[in-house]
């Protein structure tokens, strides 16, 4: 078979932490081979049904969810709702026949990679965080290969089968050289003043939120601006507290944003959430940032990603339960710290892998 006419299913999402990097690897495939065939396979109702097509390719969804941990009424639907998707995942990919299918994580790579499995069509797995769910874990020992983003991977998967090749970035988000003039301009902020970026995710971050809000005051009296990524839920009430106190010249919200690039070029403190998407990110731009892991992601691995930083002094962490007394007189006391924060972004570097997604296409290319 020529690589000009593969054919590769792509199948995962739920966050844009999953969605981006699928979309990344995806535009490599395309660009290597422009007359590869690429199908996404998500899960209905969540946002890469609506990110996917806008970046340009055909999805396909299935009735798939999570597992509540808590007591839910939801969980005496799941066992139908895994029936039906792995049903329905067979019949794509058996209409589809592709040559191989990758899997990024998220609620729709399980039915469809163990429905791949059971038709015999190569499995790749891009494994994101430090600690992978029980999914990967299970399915990586059926998959062709496992493209991991961090060392040691070997005690969860196949050694021969794992290949360290980092996260793919969108590299629209990440080419920050001469944009911080621009940056400000765009989003109406002061270049004489520190600039503290809060991104807590695609949908925003609750515990972020919150902390902020408790200590709003002292943010908006202290000399530096921030650009707060509230999500669509949080923006409102936001918008009211900045208002109240008189500070939408130094604290600016917004519930997404869409230049990536511009908030990282003005960023000299970053507080985000720690999903691997954000640390390779973080890690190709050389940000220091302070971590709040979010506490219910699948096995704690916000946390564990965090700490692999943490412990080579390349970032801090701050837990979501002691965010709303000790976020903010984190923020403020590095936000002054310069040789602290020189340090880190120094640190942070080694972590960078700008080729990620050339590197796995060239693993596809071998199981193609």
């Amino acid at each position: 078979m020529k690589p000009n006419s593969m054919r590769i299913v792509i199948s995962g999402g739920g966050t844009g932490g999953h969605i981006f990097p699928a979309i990344a690897i995806a535009d490599t495939i395309r660009n290597r081979y422009p007359d590869a065939d690429i199908l996404f396979v998500g899960a209905k109702g969540r946002m890469e049904m609506d990110r996917v097509p806008k970046a340009g390719y055909r999805i396909e969804g299935l009735w798939i969810s999570g597992f509540q941990r808590r007591f839910s009424l939801s969980n005496f639907v799941f066992p139908f709702k895994v029936m039906n998707s792995l049903l329905k995942a067979r019949k794509i990919l058996k209409k589809f026949n592709p040559d191989v299918v990758v899997g990024v994580g998220g609620y729709a790579s399980g039915p469809t990679l163990r429905a791949a499995v059971q038709l015999q069509i190569p499995v790749l797995i891009q494994e994101q965080n430090s600690f992978p769910g029980v999914t990967n874990r299970l399915l990586g020992k059926k998959a062709a290969c496992i493209c991991v983003a961090y060392d040691q991977m070997e005690k969860w998967f196949p050694a021969e089968k794992t290949v360290l090749t980092g996260n793919p970035l969108r590299v629209s988000a990440v080419a920050i050289e001469g944009k911080r003039d621009a940056a400000f301009d765009f989003f109406g902020c002061n270049p004489s003043i520190p600039t503290i970026v809060i991104v807590g995710g695609s949908q925003g971050a609750l515990g972020i939120n919150k902390a902020l809000s408790a200590q709003l005051e002292k943010l908006a009296q202290a000399n530096v601006q921030m650009l707060w990524q509230t999500g669509t839920n949080y923006l409102e009430t936001a918008k009211a507290e900045i208002e109240k106190l008189g500070c939408s010249d130094k604290i600016k919200a917004v519930a997404f944003i869409d230049r990536m690039d511009f908030a990282y070029a003005m960023a000299n403190l970053v507080v985000s959430r720690a999903g691997a998407m954000a640390i390779s990110e973080l890690a190709v731009v050389a940000k220091p940032v302070i971590f709040v892991p979010l506490p219910t992601a699948a096995e704690d691995h916000q946390t564990k990603n965090a700490l692999r930083l943490v412990e080579a002094q390349a970032a801090r962490l701050v837990t979501n339960s002691d965010a709303p007394n000790e976020l903010v007189p984190e923020m403020l006391r590095l936000i002054e710290n310069e040789l602290e924060k020189a340090e880190m972004a120094q640190n942070i570097a080694v972590f960078a892998r700008r080729d990620a997604a050339e590197q796995i296409v060239n693993q596809l290319e071998k199981l193609v």
